[in-house]
């Protein structure tokens, strides 16, 4: 019998995979905080200029994480610190739901990290909503710490850091 085992690679954030996982994503946070269904068009939306184009090389990094192939999940880290203030930020970080409790969220936070100190970052910092609970769980459970805020927006309810 084949062991099923989790794959990471760098991705480009409009990759077919990339884009399904980062359609999910926004789905998902949407829908939560909305407390109903995200439309297509909401999505879409949300989606447009977001930012993601910057998580590329020497900007930022993106990685999609496959358990037996099929896409599972994905994350990215944005350089803060143009200065060389070696800040950088985890974001769009995301598993289906389907994949959840088998390992994948540290893999895939530890490659992060990795990619984040590739780029010279020494310091990871994250904002998210207080109810993605499930989320704030695993960033605490990888040694990350609540902190001052690092930056405010209409989605910023609470800000965690981590030393690499």
């Amino acid at each position: 019998m084949a062991r099923v085992t989790w794959t990471l690679s760098p991705e480009r954030v409009d990759a077919p995979d990339a884009t399904a996982l980062r359609r999910d994503y926004y789905d998902e946070v949407a829908s939560r905080y909305w407390k109903r269904p995200a439309t297509a068009a909401e999505i879409d939306e949300g989606l447009a200029d977001d930012g993601a184009g910057l998580l590329v090389p020497p900007t930022g990094d993106f990685r999609v994480v496959r358990f037996g192939g099929e896409p599972a999940g994905c994350g990215g880290v944005l350089l803060l610190d143009a200065d060389g203030g070696g800040r950088a930020e985890l974001t769009r970080v995301y598993l289906r739901p389907a994949f959840r409790g088998r390992g994948g969220a540290g893999l895939l936070l530890d490659a992060l990290e990795d990619a984040a100190r590739a780029l010279g970052a020494r310091r990871m910092v994250l904002n998210t909503r207080l109810d993605l609970i499930e989320a704030r769980a695993v960033y605490v459970r990888h040694g990350y710490a609540e902190t001052p805020a690092y930056r405010t927006g209409p989605y910023m309810e609470i800000w965690y850091g981590k030393e690499l």
